[in-house]
């Protein structure tokens, strides 16, 4: 987004979702196209440096750093990792090389938190925050005790 537009971010995408049998999670496969040639290392290395902008990480309810890459595990275990950033953070597990695309990753975001919950409360605070949105006027407690005539 810059300011007025969305603007393609140059990368090709192709996610598989695995539905497993867990009680909260999305643990999701995801094959990457880069725009540049890069190591596996220096995948790993820009995911867990990863961070949002000064703007999105002064929201309530966002995290500087979204994205956990554990550095000795290479799959999120889904009950020890779905909470990770209170549940707004994506866990990144295996980097691998894909045969298709240039990186394939397995990560793990919580499908409630994180998801559409999430996400609906994170573009509210982002569109109050850049004046999008009136304030509505609180009714005081003599106007919430008054009854109303019909």
């Amino acid at each position: 987004m810059d300011g007025s537009r969305f603007i393609d971010a140059g990368i090709g995408l192709s996610a598989h979702c695995n539905r497993v049998p867990v009680i909260d999670g999305h643990l999701e496969c995801v094959s990457v196209g880069l725009k540049k040639i890069a190591s596996l290392d220096e995948v790993r290395e820009a995911l867990r440096n990863f961070e949002v902008s000064a703007e999105l990480a002064s929201l309530p309810t966002a995290l500087r750093n979204p994205v956990v890459r554990p550095r000795r595990r290479e799959s999120p275990p889904p009950r020890r990792d779905v909470d990770a950033g209170n549940g707004m953070a994506a866990v990144v597990g295996r980097v691998r090389e894909c045969p298709l695309l240039d990186v394939k990753l397995t990560l793990l975001s919580h499908n409630l938190v994180r998801g559409a919950a999430g996400a609906a409360l994170l573009n509210a605070e982002l569109l109050a925050a850049r004046g999008f949105l009136k304030r509505r006027a609180t009714p005081s407690e003599s106007q919430l005790a008054e009854p109303v005539s019909r």
